[in-house]
């Protein structure tokens, strides 16, 4: 008998690794075999729906693949660690910028938040940053003007460093008074692989070609960019055929349009547990506008949606202690909440 041997737990380990892998392609799969089983009309009209969607996409999609290949093979998301020195308001200024602009690897936020935490870094600059980075980055900047329009890309890009600097002050000013003191939960570690970026900063290497380590590394990226955005942007481009089948636009109207507060107040509430994805949420927000919604509660969906969703609210809460996240999620509802209300009175005007 060798290692290679199945055992009786072999299917079961081999179906929870296709899960894990592939559950958003095997989603789609299901929404499409699903339909075919009960209306085909519908399964060809939302298949065609979302091909269409993703070549009219298509241009930003690459643009935003590029960048991306382009940040990792340079290491220039080695760059974040320069946002983190200086006086306090300039840490918390420079913190919201570089979660608002900056591309990042694929160890995502939170390894970093846990190594600047770790070494002592402010919690203010800290949650300016960790408020700013699920919103935007430049591949998601391009994808937006492409789903969405430019306006509403630059106002989301505005709202990402307006709610981290927004977030990073008022931490400042709780400190002051000794609250907030170790943020982080016992037993968190320092960041591995991201945090390494942080500590140890590795020069940018603009000219990566010449390298060829370095153009491995940018068709990898490119090419699990290319997989991670093509499967969210089907699934939502899916969700938002049925959408725009199923749900009456009157619906969208009565509860999400208007012009009062309490559309985007309802936007902001039902952003956390709606929100699948950044890039997935795009054209479900596009198609919602297309029925009546208000551009300012489409703005503090997004907002609230990329910064206290599930999934990243879970992630928050295994990281740091139940006062820091209790204030993460405030800061995040009522900065979302306001950025809509504002966006809808300049929609307006």
């Amino acid at each position: 008998m060798t290692d290679a041997t199945i055992t009786p737990n072999g299917p079961r380990i081999w179906l929870r690794t296709l899960w894990k892998d592939h559950r958003v392609w095997l989603a789609s799969f299901a929404i499409v075999v699903l339909l075919t089983i009960f209306d085909s009309q519908q399964a060809t009209e939302s298949t065609g729906f979302a091909v269409s969607a993703l070549l009219h996409t298509a241009p930003y999609l690459l643009l935003s693949i590029a960048i991306a290949a382009w940040a990792g093979a340079t290491g220039a998301d080695n760059l974040i660690a320069k946002a983190f020195v200086g006086a306090p308001l300039l840490m918390i200024g420079l913190g919201a910028l570089a979660g608002g602009l900056s591309p990042f690897c694929s160890c995502g936020v939170i390894p970093l938040i846990a190594a600047l935490l770790a070494m002592g870094v402010p919690l203010s600059a800290v949650m300016a940053f960790w408020l700013a980075s699920p919103i935007m980055d430049p591949s998601m900047f391009f994808l937006t003007a492409g789903v969405l329009d430019m306006e509403f890309a630059l106002a989301k890009t505005l709202a990402a460093i307006g709610l981290g600097v927004f977030g990073g002050v008022t931490v400042h000013l709780l400190s002051k008074s000794g609250a907030m003191q170790n943020p982080l939960r016992e037993g968190v570690s320092n960041g591995g692989c991201g945090g390494a970026k942080i500590r140890a900063p590795k020069p940018v290497v603009w000219k990566f070609w010449t390298d060829p380590a370095r153009r491995a590394t940018f068709a990898r990226t490119a090419w699990t960019t290319t997989m991670f955005l093509a499967k969210w942007l089907f699934l939502a481009f899916l969700l938002e055929s049925l959408m725009l089948a199923w749900v009456p636009a009157e619906t969208i109207t009565s509860s999400l349009g208007g012009t009062g507060i309490q559309p985007i107040a309802i936007a902001t509430l039902v952003g956390v547990p709606a929100y699948l994805n950044g890039y997935a949420a795009l054209p479900l927000v596009g198609g919602l506008i297309e029925q009546g919604m208000s551009p300012g509660a489409g703005l503090a969906f997004l907002v609230a949606g990329g910064v206290t969703s599930i999934p990243a609210a879970l992630a928050v809460w295994a990281l740091a202690r139940p006062p820091v996240f209790a204030l993460y999620i405030a800061l995040s509802l009522s900065g979302a909440f306001a950025v809509g209300l504002l966006f809808h009175f300049w929609s307006l005007a």
